[in-house]
């Protein structure tokens, strides 16, 4: 059943439905084939609890965050100052992709919102300093990523509501992952403009007196980062209260650089409401598919058979981070956290595993899935932003590199697990 399960799930997402609708569809089709239909009866009352979840209002919160960022300028004076720092390194604008995708990812949440947002203001530069297209863009798929390992994480929050984990602490437990990712993404772009010197662009004149001019741009998104990870972690804020405070000050921001006006907020508005609209389906969508195999005992007969195998928690770990990676190839990842976690999660608790630290492990297998054909969300991001078109395949095959600083990020954190644990340990336990 588990099987036929995935293949319906794959097949009809393959069929180019929309994802919320293939989980309403299946699930909603196995309750009447394998429980009469009863469990749809109690859709009005499921769907109420559900949206009441008093952290669910932080997404929206998020995104509007990442919005006033883009349509204020923010993120273009925060771009623009980066490359002053970092361009002078093998492979120069393609580290500043990468380093503001860091910054931007402190304060958005989104992957999705932090490609979109950091490949708005850098795909311009491709033509002008004469750079290698495909790399150029797989370094903005691959940036992208860390916005939801980066704290804020929007995707954390909801593992923390499917596993009923502490989400700062699996905030706290982005920090360090987070950070080592940046750095091999750029060990990536510094090792292939090495190999192929072709691939480098030509170099951005710059001088120590620019630099210094321009360190105020950078502070507005370092300062949300610290108001609202550190309002979490001050005891002064919840995520939710955090992602208030964080639009507020973004708006301050706006203002005081003198861009905040109707039309601003306007198509801030719109953005969110458009991203939180289908987040929020897919969430509710999923959420009942997995009511559903829990009622038929899917779950259950899983746990069952994988207890039969009798294989250690290395191997088992090793299975699922496998099976991660082939599905991520095929599935949207906030469908596939939603629909496999609840699943998942007992097998990874009964072999003894920390369950923040495998919240971060699940983070890393979602952004490895991000920017891997055919269905890296990333991939169409930056690919949707190129205003002279192109294949698609030039920015799949610039983000392949990427994908082995992701899965030797995977090994250090199976190899060392207190690179995740360190400081929720050292601030909580």
């Amino acid at each position: 059943m588990p099987f036929v399960i995935l293949i319906a799930l794959i097949a009809l997402i393959a069929a180019a439905v929309p994802v919320a609708a293939v989980l309403g569809i299946l699930s909603l089709s196995l309750d009447e084939v394998f429980l009469r239909g009863r469990r749809s009866l109690m859709l009005g009352d499921f769907v109420w609890e559900q949206t009441i979840e008093y952290i669910l209002v932080a997404i929206p919160m998020f995104i509007l965050l990442g919005e006033i960022m883009l349509r204020s300028g923010i993120a273009l004076r925060m771009y623009r100052a980066v490359i002053q720092w970092l361009s002078w390194l093998p492979g120069g604008l393609m580290h500043a992709n990468i380093g503001s995708s860091a910054i931007f990812a402190a304060s958005s949440g989104s992957s999705v919102a932090t490609a979109a947002t950091v490949g708005t203001v850098a795909y311009p530069e491709i033509e002008k300093y004469n750079y290698n297209e495909p790399l150029f863009l797989g370094s903005l798929a691959a940036g992208g990523t860390l916005g939801i390992l980066i704290p804020p994480s929007i995707n954390m929050i909801i593992y923390g509501l499917l596993t009923d984990s502490s989400v700062p602490e699996l905030y706290l437990a982005g920090i360090f992952p987070g950070l080592l990712l940046a750095m091999l993404f750029m060990g990536v772009v510094a090792i292939a403009c090495i190999w192929r010197p072709k691939y480098d662009g030509n170099k951005v004149e710059t001088s120590w007196e620019t630099r210094i001019k321009v360190l105020p741009d950078l502070l507005p998104p370092l300062l949300l980062f610290v108001i609202v990870v550190g309002s979490i972690y001050a005891g002064i804020a919840t995520p939710t209260e955090a992602s208030s405070i964080g639009v507020v000050f973004a708006l301050g921001i706006a203002a005081w650089n003198k861009t905040l006006n109707l039309e601003m907020l306007k198509r801030a508005f719109e953005g969110t409401m458009r991203s939180t609209g289908m987040i929020m389906l897919i969430i509710l969508a999923a959420v009942f598919l997995n009511f559903v195999l829990g009622f038929m005992g899917v779950t259950q007969a899983i746990l069952e058979a994988i207890k039969d195998l009798g294989w250690s928690p290395i191997q088992t770990m090793l299975a699922i981070i496998v099976f991660y990676l082939l599905l991520g190839m095929f599935m949207e990842t906030l469908s596939m956290m939603l629909t496999t976690i609840p699943v998942v999660f007992p097998i990874v608790m009964h072999m003894g595993y920390d369950p923040v630290w495998f919240g971060i492990m699940i983070t890393v297998l979602m952004e490895a899935a991000l920017i891997t054909p055919p269905i890296g969300i990333n991939l169409y991001v930056v690919h949707g932003i190129r205003s002279r078109g192109g294949k698609f395949n030039d920015v799949s095959i610039g983000a392949v590199p990427f994908l082995f600083a992701l899965f030797a990020l995977i090994a250090f954190l199976l190899m060392f697990p207190d690179l995740a644990l360190w400081l929720p340990t050292e601030v909580y336990r």
